[in-house]
């Protein structure tokens, strides 16, 4: 057994649920890009391929020798607890606030220093901004990264500044001041920040006790989603976030 964070853990498990997350953003994987994604050699993946494969988690095509989510993992999903779940218990309002401007909605929560979007709603638009669920992002670009750090407690925001994993090219004082005009705004707005030709602004999501919970999204094609579109688009966001917050213990 290895100690992270003071807290126990086990090589092989932990080696087995870095496996399961690869197929957070792909469908089926070989064995080398597997083994490629987790830092391991073949022969160990290739066992702890055995194993998960033995309990019906990962399933193998015998055609393309790829392996993808079995249904285990959907057996699994069927007991969520759902009461509580914000993706869930929001999606109509995100929809809504979808119709009403027209652009790609997307709620994101911060998991220590990245940022992780649990539910999205896309635009309608042939054109638009596409929002993969369970998408992993950096805190130090974007609007809805931005917004999570902005109202996050000071001691957060140190830990998140002073990481290793801190790009150089982001200022940490230009960061900060931009964090300090956010909290005084009330949103975000960025463009172009981490993807060429994309636009977003981000408001808090607070709960009925007024912590955070959230950053929603609205975000699009930079060339349509401007700063002027961005600024109309505000007051339906902000009352859909306060809206949301409603509804949240």
């Amino acid at each position: 057994m290895e100690s992270s964070d003071n807290k126990m853990t086990v090589r092989a498990v932990d080696r087995a649920m870095d496996i399961l997350l690869c197929f957070i953003d792909e469908k089926e994987l070989t064995l080398t890009e597997i083994s490629h994604k987790v830092g391991l050699n073949k022969s160990t993946v290739y066992r702890l391929l055995g194993s998960l494969e033995n309990k019906d988690f990962l399933a193998r095509n015998p055609d393309t020798e790829k392996y993808q989510l079995g249904f285990r993992v959907w057996q699994l999903s069927a007991n969520l607890p759902q009461g509580g779940d914000p993706g869930t218990i929001l999606l109509p309002e995100m929809v809504r606030l979808r119709d009403l401007v027209g652009e790609t909605i997307s709620l994101y929560v911060r998991n220590e220093n990245e940022r992780i979007r649990i539910q999205a709603v896309e635009s309608n638009e042939t054109i638009r901004r596409v929002a993969p669920i369970g998408a992993h992002l950096p805190l130090s670009v974007g609007a809805s990264s931005k917004v999570l750090v902005a109202y996050a407690p000071p001691e957060t925001q140190k830990a998140i500044l002073s990481d290793p994993s801190w790009p150089s090219f982001v200022d940490k004082q230009t960061y900060m001041e931009q964090l300090e005009e956010i909290r005084t705004n009330g949103y975000a707005t960025s463009s172009e920040e981490r993807e060429q030709g994309a636009a977003a602004v981000a408001v808090p999501l607070f709960n009925r006790r007024g912590h955070l919970v959230a950053a929603l999204s609205v975000s699009g094609p930079s060339n349509r989603l401007t700063l002027e579109r961005m600024k109309e688009n505000l007051p339906y966001v902000m009352v859909a976030a306060k809206r949301m917050g409603s509804m949240l213990k």
